[in-house]
């Protein structure tokens, strides 16, 4: 591992909201980065950018010694593994994935690269596609710590924090914690909404109540002027968001933890998906729960005063 950031080859495969944001800042900083993605769209636009288009993984793999995945599934990013294994096994080279992924599949991942004289870091993000268009991402990284040193750099500029978190499989364990904590909190907020919407009450003065009493949390203290935005550009799907409570309960089996908040939450995300609503940013959660109870979500304007 002689080669440093500054001097090595990038790869990136996977250049959408967030892999797109990334590459391109990656690209900015004056890396060599070398780019792929089933779009070619995508591709053409990181070109235009700076980078190199590369037409399948395997020329990734060939060209670059450090490459970076940001994909929407795990079952995606596993097939893309095992392609890009094919030409760059016995090289020392390194994959760095950035997706939400399993904990049981990054670890088998793992040891099958470094069977096969390479290596796995897993850094997956919270933050989004503002965050990783404006470095603002958090990483959240499982792996060897020499291999992290070598990666973190990288990392570094173009996100605002690293957490190495231990071996691989704790950063998405500790990703998927994070999760929990954001959707569970948006959704109860959301249920609290439509209860003292149903009953007529001014969703405005109750926020005003619900923090200064102490009982608000991070999504009404900071994300719910939003609500009343329907249709925004997706960054973050709700198709994504249910894979992800997905991933929660199958980690919860595995600890031996019961997870019945998570459940509810994955069986919502699966109600949003059969209600054509997949593909809709996670901030249209409202319009799910409209739906589901039969109510309007309104906040009405801020005073002047």
């Amino acid at each position: 591992m002689s080669a440093t950031p500054e001097n090595e080859k990038l790869g990136f495969i996977g250049l959408g909201n967030i892999g797109g944001g990334v590459c391109s800042n990656l690209v900015a900083d004056g890396h060599s980065v070398v780019a792929f993605d089933l779009d070619a769209s995508r591709v053409e636009a990181m070109s235009k950018m700076g980078a190199r288009a590369a037409s399948s993984t395997a020329e990734v793999a060939g060209e670059s010694e450090l490459t970076f995945l940001s994909l929407p599934t795990p079952a995606s990013m596993e097939e893309v593994t095992m392609q890009w294994l094919e030409r760059a096994a016995g090289t020392g080279k390194v994959l760095v994935d950035l997706t939400t992924n399993s904990p049981a599949i990054v670890r088998a991942l793992g040891q099958r690269l470094e069977s096969a004289g390479t290596h796995l870091v897993e850094a997956p993000v919270t933050g989004g596609a503002p965050g990783a268009r404006n470095r603002q991402l958090v990483f959240i990284v499982g792996g060897e710590p020499g291999l992290v040193d070598r990666v973190r750099p990288l990392l570094e500029s173009v996100g605002r924090a690293v957490f190495h978190l231990g071996p691989l499989g704790c950063g998405n364990v500790v990703k998927l914690v994070n999760s929990l904590m954001a959707f569970t909190t948006m959704w109860v907020s959301l249920e609290g909404l439509a209860i003292a919407a149903k009953s007529d009450i001014d969703l405005r003065l109750l926020l005003e109540m619900v923090r200064t009493s102490g009982g608000a949390n991070s999504y009404l203290e900071r994300r719910v002027e939003q609500i009343n935005e329907r249709g925004r550009p997706a960054e973050f799907a709700m198709e994504l968001a249910a894979k992800d409570a997905g991933l929660m309960l199958e980690v919860g089996r595995e600890c031996g933890v019961p997870m019945p908040v998570a459940s509810a939450l994955h069986e919502m995300l699966s109600f949003a998906k059969a209600q054509g609503l997949g593909q809709h940013d996670i901030s249209d959660m409202v319009e799910v729960m409209e739906r589901a109870a039969a109510v309007e979500i309104r906040l009405p304007p801020l005073s002047d005063s």
